[in-house]
């Protein structure tokens, strides 16, 4: 499986997110899972790489030219697929992964999530994504959603396409 990982390239962050990241890289590795990512080496997205590598996995990063230009690009990366823009990024990170796993992040990764569930409500894919609520992380964001859900703003159930994850079995049980 290709779990393609949508999360923050910011190093300061709560520890705890660095350390349910490192599991989740971990676990992906160990388990014979690639680890689809945005190819920043900053913040979750270098930590779940570098987890991945060091127990033998597999990483493709897609990286986009400004990230190449920063020189941030991660050492962690099998496979490195350049990209023009964020739009190119999303739409790569979408064609390479069976999944996907939202971990902690800010507007970049909202944005990744919402592409995901975008295309997928309108039948381009049947992919999910799955928010890993760390710490009650994304509480805020379900709540926003089940309120947009009791307004009509959302056809169907939200939950066909996004499922919530409070610990790490509900994470490895969603992806197997």
């Amino acid at each position: 499986m290709k779990i393609g990982v949508f999360c923050s390239a910011n190093d300061n962050v709560e520890r705890e997110f660095f350390t349910r990241t490192e599991e989740l890289g971990r676990w992906a590795a160990e388990n014979g899972h690639t680890i689809v990512f945005g190819g920043c080496n900053m913040g979750l997205m270098e930590c779940v790489a570098k987890a991945a590598k060091e127990a033998g996995g597999m990483t493709i990063g897609v990286v986009p030219t400004k990230v190449e230009e920063r020189g941030k690009v991660s050492d962690y990366l099998d496979v490195h697929i350049p990209c023009a823009d964020l739009t190119d990024r999303k739409q790569l990170l979408m064609l390479q992964s069976d999944t996907f796993v939202a971990l902690p992040g800010g507007i970049g990764t909202l944005d990744e999530v919402f592409t995901v569930v975008a295309s997928a409500t309108i039948g381009y894919h049947a992919k999910r994504v799955i928010l890993y609520n760390i710490n009650g992380f994304w509480d805020s964001l379900i709540a926003m959603l089940n309120d947009l859900a009791s307004k009509g703003m959302v056809r169907g159930e939200w939950q066909k396409h996004i499922l919530v994850a409070n610990t790490f079995d509900e994470v490895k049980r969603a992806v197997e």
